[in-house]
């Protein structure tokens, strides 16, 4: 991903992970390997853990402590209602966005 990706993703990735865990329950690890699977590459794990703490901190996720087979237990992450609250406004804004960015390409032709 180039610097200009890099930025872009710092503004929009709370809002992609309240949407996957949205529709299922995961640790930290399990996400950060889901954005890597969807191309978001150079995400640090660091990044990820930090902000599932702000996450959780805001009480936008329930934590649950899941054992685990190698270590210590697992945070599993899910979403609540608040955290839904959150999404739904996310999702609103992000479409208020879109529009205005396609109007301004549009504007450009």
């Amino acid at each position: 991903m180039g610097k200009q990706t890099t930025e872009m993703l710092k503004g929009v990735l709370e809002g992609i992970v309240l949407a996957m865990l949205s529709s299922r329950p995961a640790y930290g690890y399990e996400i950060t390997a889901w954005l890597r699977d969807q191309g978001f590459t150079d995400i640090a794990e660091g990044t990820i853990y930090a902000l599932l703490v702000r996450i959780e901190q805001r009480h936008l996720v329930d934590v649950e402590k899941v054992p685990s087979e190698k270590g210590p237990p697992r945070k599993v992450y899910s979403l609540n209602a608040q955290g839904q609250e959150y999404l739904n406004e996310f999702w609103r804004t992000w479409s208020f966005l879109i529009e205005r960015l396609e109007q301004l390409r549009e504007g450009e032709k």
